[in-house]
């Protein structure tokens, strides 16, 4: 089980995005089991572990509604007028964004089977001396790339990102690009492995539910 939430001055929600079509895998990833455990369900108890409320966003939350997660609030996501199913994660981001209300938001993918609690924690510890132009802090993949679905943002963004939008932006590393962001330390770059294939899958241990 996930450790307690780690003392900190800041307040600090949670979203899980749980929207992406998982075509690759061939069944929607949050429903994969790794160890027995739901992928999205073992994400959730990480994301209560580090922070004081978590929401899960999906365009589809009534396949998840028998899974074991408590004290989770569901967001449907919604396209935009503009827009398609699909349009990417940037946009259930910035409607979870929109309702949350504390400084910052632990931002997280559903499939991500290696995340260690212990090492969100260690970010969180940073954050409350984040220079205030800092409007996130994610790690970075071996390519160089930004890690944006495992990271932390400020609340204040949401009128650049809202703007970004508005013009047809859906990329979150052209977004970030423009924005000021903090660089954490990856101890373990394995804990962003995702699992996007059956053979991710495999990789990582996990099953198909039936």
């Amino acid at each position: 089980m996930p450790q307690s939430k780690t003392s900190s001055t800041i307040s600090l929600s949670a979203i899980v995005l749980a929207g992406g079509q998982s075509l690759r895998m061939g069944q929607d990833k949050a429903l994969i089991e790794i160890e027995g455990k739901p992928l999205l369900q073992r994400i959730c108890e990480i994301a209560q572990a580090c922070a004081d409320s978590v929401y899960v966003v999906s365009p589809h939350n009534e396949r998840y509604q028998a899974l074991s997660i408590d004290r989770v609030a569901f967001i449907q996501e919604m396209p935009l007028p503009i827009d398609i199913m699909p349009h990417g994660p940037l946009v259930g981001f910035a409607q979870g964004l929109s309702i949350v209300t504390t400084d910052w938001v632990l931002l997280l993918a559903c499939d991500l089977p290696n995340l260690q609690v212990e090492v969100l924690q260690g970010w969180i510890k940073e954050l409350p001396d984040m220079p205030s132009e800092i409007i996130a802090a994610l790690p970075k993949n071996p390519q160089g790339w930004w890690e944006p679905l495992c990271g932390f943002y400020h609340r204040r963004c949401l009128p650049n990102l809202e703007a970004f939008m508005q013009v047809g932006g859906r990329s979150f590393q052209r977004w970030l690009s423009r924005q000021t962001v903090q660089e954490l330390s990856l101890p373990n770059p394995e804990i962003l492995f995702n699992c996007n294939t059956p053979a991710d899958l495999e990789q990582a241990g996990g099953e198909i539910r039936g």
